[in-house]
């Protein structure tokens, strides 16, 4: 689907074809492998490093790439196309964890920190869920006691991405509990600090090949250099990085919708019956051309989101509804891709169920489809 290449320009479009060879090449082959055995090679990890992918927004003066929202758009959604826990492995360290550090820490947070999560040097999570904190990110129960020069940071984290491997992680904690969600504080936490724990690893449904784990702290200190912003900011700061993670979402929602949509679209010219080809028969030319339409709206809502967020224009809605649409495109397609296919979309060797099973997660995570449909409401309803 190339319609909207009319839109890039050629350093946008560059990046689209790179990262399209890339995952064509290095990505796709052992895809399946990865999803059984629930893993991602670190050999992947350092090329998608080496291609600048893990600090595309960030400025070079950190050692980022300096690029535009929709470049990062564009090769999330690439990645995805072949292999989603490659896109929200590359999604997380960009949107969440180092938008976070570029656009709210000090000089010298961004200085150890920033730079070396840019280059891949060390990778990021996002450290917010937890067992009783879900969509309901204010309920807080991982403490972060204030002791003057530094905090003791106890608690858990659940479903975190990047989780066994990360380096970094951003932790949210709550400091002052009769504040509620204003006394919630953001911590930079370094995986080898005494007390740090990797809980056990999660056996998910989908996107199998991301690493995500439980996390667990035990009397952790954690310098008060280390805090992001001013005391209580920490909520604050979760909901600005989570709108802009939401456009890193839907950039992997769409992939796995057009991965599976090209995947549908060749089996159906292939694939014979009653003496002619599929994609001849009514009933899946109208499946091919909704899934196609409907993929290409999901794609310019991506695309105005993207564009929201590089013209510092306020994208809490146009991220939401991109998410929300992109999700649901995500989910729809890869069913009619299954039933496409017929008994092969059942089998794992034809990739169609696998992206059905990565599709799922887009609609749940970084804010679920009915938390994307409160943030619309409320955004179109303010005076």
């Amino acid at each position: 689907m190339n319609t909207s290449n009319l839109l890039l320009t050629e350093e946008q479009f560059a990046v689209q074809q790179a990262v399209r060879d890339f995952a064509q090449r290095e990505l796709w082959a052992g895809v399946i492998e990865r999803d059984e055995q629930a893993y991602f090679p670190d050999e992947l990890v350092r090329k998608m490093s080496e291609m600048g992918l893990m600090g595309m927004m960030v400025s070079p003066e950190y050692g980022g790439g300096g690029m535009d929202t929709i470049s990062y758009v564009l090769a999330v959604e690439e990645l995805s196309k072949v292999d989603a826990s490659a896109g929200v492995m590359v999604s997380v360290n960009n949107s969440l964890v180092c938008y976070g550090l570029e656009h709210f820490g000090t000089p010298s947070q961004k200085e150890r920190y920033l730079s070396r999560l840019a280059t891949g040097e060390i990778l990021g999570a996002f450290a917010l869920s937890e067992p009783e904190a879900g969509s309901d990110a204010t309920s807080q129960q991982t403490f972060a006691e204030d002791k003057g020069d530094h905090y003791v940071l106890n608690g858990t984290k659940n479903w975190i991405t990047n989780g066994g491997r990360a380096d970094v992680f951003l932790v949210f904690a709550q400091t002052h509990p009769a504040l509620k969600h204003k006394g919630i504080n953001c911590l930079i936490v370094e995986k080898q600090w005494k007390g740090f724990e990797v809980g056990k690893k999660e056996n998910k449904l989908g996107i199998r090949g991301s690493d995500t784990h439980a996390i667990h702290f035990n009397d952790v200190i954690v310098p008060k250099e280390n805090r992001i912003g001013n005391d209580g900011f920490g909520f604050k700061l979760a909901m600005n990085t989570l709108n802009g993670g939401r456009i890193g979402i839907a950039a992997q929602a769409l992939g796995i919708a057009g991965g599976a949509y090209e995947l549908a679209l060749n089996y159906a010219q292939e694939r014979k019956t009653f003496g002619k080809a599929i994609a001849e028969h009514q009933a899946i030319q109208f499946k091919l051309a909704d899934m196609a339409t409907q993929i290409e709206a999901a794609r310019l809502l991506c695309y105005r989101a993207a564009l929201d967020k590089d013209l510092h224009q306020d994208y809490v809605k146009s991220a939401a509804m991109a998410k929300l649409f992109a999700s649901t495109v995500a989910m729809n397609t890869t069913v009619e891709a299954v039933q496409i296919h017929g008994g092969y979309g059942f089998v794992r060797e034809f990739h169609v169920e696998r992206m059905m099973r990565d599709a799922k997660i887009t609609q749940i995570y970084e804010g679920t489809s009915e938390i994307q449909k409160m943030v619309i409401a409320r955004e179109i309803l303010k005076k």
